[in-house]
């Protein structure tokens, strides 16, 4: 594997035992950005000169014997739709074009105060809003396994940066697998932390005052290990683990062994409510016959909760989240159009809209709804550890940027199906809050990368990422595009 494709954690030791230096890490980071830039379009906002001052610190701190912490010196990239102060933030928007921040976001400066230097900025789509990654402000940004397809989003550029040894770490938020789907699309790993353990403030537009109310939204690491995801979450999360709520056990972290011999798995491929491509459950057999031949007890029958019902309640919720701030006349619009779907319609058209503008009676109602769905969950916590799914229903698809997002059909075993389908997988965990790691389980026949989701209970963050390591030390983990090996 090409140096830049290292993991973070080797990149660190490397810095540690001073067989290069931060300035020297930076300086080829920046060069390979240069050269698959016009390919990829995924690190869209730079601060090289900043950057390379900071490394030279880093460096000459190390020289004197101080330590800043777990990523001294580590060069990385955040998502766009972060505050870093100097650098604007857009979410896409070319309204929010002069937007500049004057503060980090917290979760950057929790990176920033461990050692990192934050030199860029990788795309997103509008708003954060699509599984692919383009807007106005930036361009388009284009997968490293195949340039004609998307990366996913909304951390589509982060994703790709990874894949392609641009960066070798980054921060990304999720409300609708926005960290886990590009994950999957380009072959990297993902973690959407439990609900509120790491703080979203300086994730926002302006004129919000923060997002952290928007409890289906998490801040949380990518990388190219398992490993990195452990050692970015320790650092986003430390103050937790000192003064952290009930639940919160941080010594969780740092046992390095493999799963209980008796672990109990349930895996779940498929579901009439988002059929998921041959291609994709091919994969996840792979991972059911080897879990099993590791003596793992897996149960491909049981289902936590019911599809139809956990769609319906993630998706209005999701909306009425995303909708919170929709100005007068677009609230108005949307109103009329929720009046013209029948209360039984379970189409995505018909949640958009009637979420985006519930009531506060119908929200109340809705997280009854879901208080109901995580009784369900804790239940079958009991019986089982953890629960593995698809991430999406397909490989990455093609680029499409016109029409809505549910008139965009991919193909899902010969037969076009909705995009926002995937949006099912998306929610399993996300509208009751609970942590999901996304890993990679290698390609599928069409040569795309394939990736999974292992759920955990609430605070059980160790356990999955635990989990996911194991299984990159054991059985596979990431593979670079082959863009990716093409440089030195």
């Amino acid at each position: 594997m090409t140096s830049c494709l290292a993991s973070a954690g080797e990149w660190l030791a490397r810095l540690q035992r001073r067989e290069l230096s931060s300035v020297e890490l930076l300086h080829q980071l920046l060069a390979r950005c240069d050269t698959l830039h016009p390919a990829l379009n995924a690190v869209v906002v730079r601060d090289a000169d900043r950057a390379l001052a900071r490394a030279a610190q880093a460096d000459a701190a190390r020289a004197r014997g101080e330590d800043w912490g777990a990523l001294h010196g580590l060069p990385m990239t955040v998502k766009e739709s972060f505050d870093v102060a100097g650098l604007p933030t857009t979410w896409g928007h070319e309204s929010l074009r002069g937007n500049v921040a004057t503060h980090h976001a917290t979760a950057v400066q929790r990176l920033v105060d461990a050692g990192a230097i934050v030199f860029g900025k990788t795309n997103v789509p509008v708003s954060l809003a699509d599984w692919q990654t383009f807007n106005p402000v930036y361009g388009t940004t284009n997968n490293p396994w195949d340039v004609s397809r998307t990366p996913g989003g909304s951390s589509g550029g982060s994703a790709a940066a990874l894949a392609a040894g641009l960066t070798p770490l980054e921060l990304g938020s999720d409300i609708g697998a926005s960290i886990r789907n590009p994950a999957h699309y380009c072959g990297v790993y993902g973690h959407k932390p439990t609900w509120g353990v790491v703080p979203m403030a300086g994730h926002q537009v302006p004129g919000v005052a923060c997002i952290d109310r928007l409890d289906i939204a998490v801040a949380g690491p990518m990388a190219r290990s398992a490993a990195d995801l452990r050692l970015a979450l320790d650092v986003l999360t430390r103050p937790l683990q000192r003064f952290g709520p009930l639940g919160w056990h941080p010594a969780a972290w740092r046992p390095p062994g493999l799963p209980p011999p008796r672990l109990r798995v349930a895996l779940w491929t498929d579901d009439p409510v988002a059929p998921v491509d041959a291609a994709v459950q091919a994969r996840l057999q792979a991972l059911a016959d080897f879990l099993r031949q590791q003596g793992v007890a897996v149960d491909e029958d049981t289902r936590p909760v019911d599809s139809a019902e956990t769609h319906f309640v993630y998706l209005h919720l999701l909306r009425a989240a995303t909708g919170a701030w929709l100005d007068d006349a677009t609230w108005t619009q949307f109103r009329e159009q929720a009046a013209r779907y029948a209360a039984d319609d379970r189409r995505y058209e018909a949640a958009h809209y009637r979420g985006s503008t519930l009531s506060h009676r119908d929200w109340v109602a809705l997280d009854q709804r879901r208080a109901s769905l995580r009784h369900q969950w804790d239940a079958f916590f009991t019986r089982y550890d953890l629960l593995i799914t698809p991430v999406a229903c397909t490989t990455a698809f093609a680029h499409h940027q016109h029409g809505e997002r549910w008139e965009r059909l991919v193909p899902v075993n010969g037969t076009a199906r909705p995009g926002t389908d995937s949006l099912f997988w998306a929610g399993l965990p996300g509208v009751v809050g609970l942590p999901a790691t996304a890993f990679p389980l290698g390609c599928a026949a069409d040569g795309l990368p394939v990736g999974a989701q292992v759920i955990g209970p609430a605070m059980a963050d160790p356990d999955t990422l635990r989990f996911a390591h194991w299984l990159e030390q054991t059985w596979r983990g990431f593979e670079p595009p082959p863009m990716a090996t093409s440089l030195p």
